[in-house]
C-alpha cells in the first residue's frame, strides 16, 4: 500500500496550520520545505506543522523542521509541532527520531491542534 506524501493548509487563530501525511523524507521533504517558505513569504510567521500522520521521517525530513525552525526564529516568528500519533508523544515515529537524534528540545511540541493554537497551554516536555 502506498501513501502518497500530502501537504494542506489553512490558517487558524493566527496561525498558518500544514498538516503533513505521509512519509517525510528525501524524496518528500523539499515539497514542505518549500510550502513553509511560501508561508512566511505570504507574511505568516506563526507557524503550526501538524505531524501527526507523518508515519516516517529520515534526516533530510528532520533537516526540514530545524531549517523550519530557524527560517521561523530570523523573522522572529513562531514554529510548533504536533506529534500525537496514536495517543501519546512518544508514540511518534517523528517524536522518536527526533529524540534520537538529540533535537527534540529545539521544538515546542504539543498533542493536538487545540493544544497548539492555544497561548496558555505549555508544550509537551522533550
Amino acid at each position: 500500500m502506498v501513501v502518497a506524501f500530502k501537504v494542506t493548509g489553512g490558517e487558524q487563530g493566527g496561525w498558518a496550520v500544514l498538516h503533513v501525511s505521509g512519509e517525510l523524507d528525501l524524496v518528500t521533504s523539499p515539497a514542505l520545505r518549500q510550502r513553509v517558505h511560501d508561508e512566511v513569504a505570504e507574511g505568516r510567521h506563526s507557524l503550526v506543522l501538524d505531524l501527526s500522520e507523518v508515519y516516517f521521517c529520515d534526516s533530510s525530513g528532520v533537516g526540514v523542521l530545524i531549517a523550519a525552525r530557524r527560517l521561523m526564529r530570523s523573522c522572529r516568528g513562531r514554529l510548533r509541532l504536533i506529534l500525537p500519533a496514536r495517543g501519546a508523544a512518544e508514540d511518534s515515529h517523528v517524536n522518536r527520531v527526533l529524540g534520537a537524534l538529540g533535537v527534540r528540545r529545539l521544538f515546542d511540541v504539543y498533542g493536538d491542534l487545540e493544544a497548539a493554537l492555544d497561548e496558555g497551554t505549555e508544550p509537551l516536555s522533550a
